[in-house]
């Protein structure tokens, strides 16, 4: 069975990842807490933002190969550019696109020396959006998203793909302080299919994205629910 990390899985979406492809693929959750969970056996404590940490963390856990790449840690702060302390801004950068650089540093190695693999980062809807309230977060998306294009030429050879899911709204804690009338209203001015994402939509895309089969799809970006 192939062995997929899932990054973020302690808890929202990349919990759910991490559990529901367990039946498809080896699956081993990476985290900076491990979730309160009876067998934490499959899961990874280290710092996204941390590089020598990662490496050591994943050696530590004598992992031998890696097909299966899901960037899914992220954190947000839903403030005006003007009224975000620089500090949160740093961080926001920190973890969600030096985080995934550093994973994809940390299991590029891996793949290649098995001639093939998967890498599934994750942006947003809010950068096609240009959403107003989320410069810091969309800019760190933007740059994930760049970031992946470029990625997929450089390891194509390999037999490695890069791509991006972009969800929509979901009920995850990234959004339980926004105000639900706003989302909604966003969802209906702007969204081709009118209603909240779920976690089971983004399991879709992402198990699309891990397929063997899905050889010849790289540099993509998908967006859940449509701009």
């Amino acid at each position: 069975m192939k062995t997929v990390i899932v990054t973020g899985a302690s808890r929202g979406i990349g919990n759910y990842l991490f559990e529901h492809l367990a039946g498809d693929y080896d699956v081993w959750g990476l985290a900076r807490t491990v979730p309160d969970i009876s067998d934490t056996r499959r899961f990874i404590q280290a710092d996204v933002s941390d590089r020598e940490q990662l490496t050591l963390a994943i050696k530590a856990h004598h992992i031998k190969e890696i097909y299966g790449l899901v960037n899914c840690a992220g954190i947000a702060s839903m403030n005006l550019f003007l009224t975000t302390p620089w500090q949160t801004i740093e961080q926001i950068f920190k973890v969600n696109s030096i985080g995934t650089m550093n994973m994809c540093a940390a299991a590029l190695p891996f793949m290649i020396r098995n001639h093939g693999g998967r890498i599934v980062n994750f942006s947003t809807i809010a950068v096609g959006w240009a959403l107003e309230g989320e410069a810091a977060y969309v800019a760190s998306k933007a740059a994930v998203e760049a970031f992946s294009r470029v990625l997929a030429k450089e390891v194509s050879n390999y037999n490695i793909t890069v791509n991006i899911v972009a969800p929509n709204p979901v009920d995850t804690d990234l959004i339980a302080g926004i105000d639900k009338r706003k989302i909604q209203k966003l969802i209906q001015n702007r969204q081709t299919v009118k209603r909240m994402g779920e976690f089971r939509d983004v399991l879709n895309v992402v198990r699309f994205y891990l397929d063997e089969q899905s050889s010849m799809i790289s540099g993509q970006r998908l967006v859940l629910g449509g701009e």
